[in-house]
């Protein structure tokens, strides 16, 4: 089979949105020239997208106009290496997941062990945020749950009280090991978001999961969140005003 037509093949088999590079072909050194040239006709040809230098993507087109390619795919390559998690997806896009806001800013988050330069690709921004706990498969969602309290008064389009009851709803759904994780990885954070993270545990009737954030903050320390005693009833013990 001819480069172009193998070439050619290829594309044609991959998903629709899914972004692609170089190294998705499986060619000689000789022959990467020809790639080069092959998908930059394709390009020009509008058949497949420039996502950012060396990234593409077929486009989908619906009855609304076409669509960007998912987030995941944009930033694959940064969340995952050789089967080993690098990162994870957080900030407004999973936030919008979690029912905290109907925006989606245009910059994507990342949270990772080691923290790394922003970067462009094609319209997307992407920034870097250090989490100090391992990253796993399993704790991604409680992960995001507590960058979710860590920002609560930063979320677009949505109140304290308001991502308050929304975040105590998805704990009150977490089981008592995910609780109890939770408050784990929440130790890592810094002290405000223990105190709502604790806070909203106990809330949930898990005292005994809730202690040890609560022994992690200094007595004399306050919060400040704004948020009613209606929301939270406890929230003077948690030092939190």
């Amino acid at each position: 089979m001819k480069v172009t037509d193998y070439i050619a093949d290829k594309i044609n088999r991959l998903p629709l949105g899914y972004v692609f590079t170089y190294d998705d072909f499986e060619l000689t050194v000789e022959q990467i020239d020809s790639l080069i040239k092959a998908l930059g006709r394709m390009v020009n040809a509008g058949k497949i997208r420039r996502l950012s230098p060396g990234r593409f993507y077929k486009p989908r087109i619906t009855e609304f106009g076409e669509l960007k390619p998912e987030i995941y795919q944009v930033v694959k390559d940064l969340l995952e290496r050789d089967g080993k998690i690098t990162g994870y997806l957080t900030g407004y896009s999973t936030f919008n997941q979690l029912g905290l806001t109907t925006q989606v800013s245009g910059k994507i988050q990342i949270g990772t062990n080691n923290v790394k330069k922003g970067m462009k690709r094609g319209m997307f921004s992407i920034g870097f945020t250090r989490q100090a706990n391992r990253i796993t498969k399993e704790n991604i969602p409680l992960l995001r749950m507590l960058d979710a309290i860590q920002s609560i008064k930063e979320i677009p389009d949505s109140f304290v009280e308001q991502s308050c009851k929304i975040l105590l709803n998805l704990i009150n759904t977490a089981n008592i090991q995910e609780k109890e994780q939770l408050a784990s990885l929440a130790l890592k954070y810094k002290p405000a978001t223990r105190a709502l993270t604790g806070a909203m545990i106990e809330m949930n009737g898990q005292t005994e999961i809730a202690i040890k954030l609560l022994k992690s903050l200094n007595p004399a320390s306050t919060y400040t969140f704004n948020i009613s005693e209606d929301i939270l009833p406890n929230k003077g013990k948690w030092n939190i005003i």
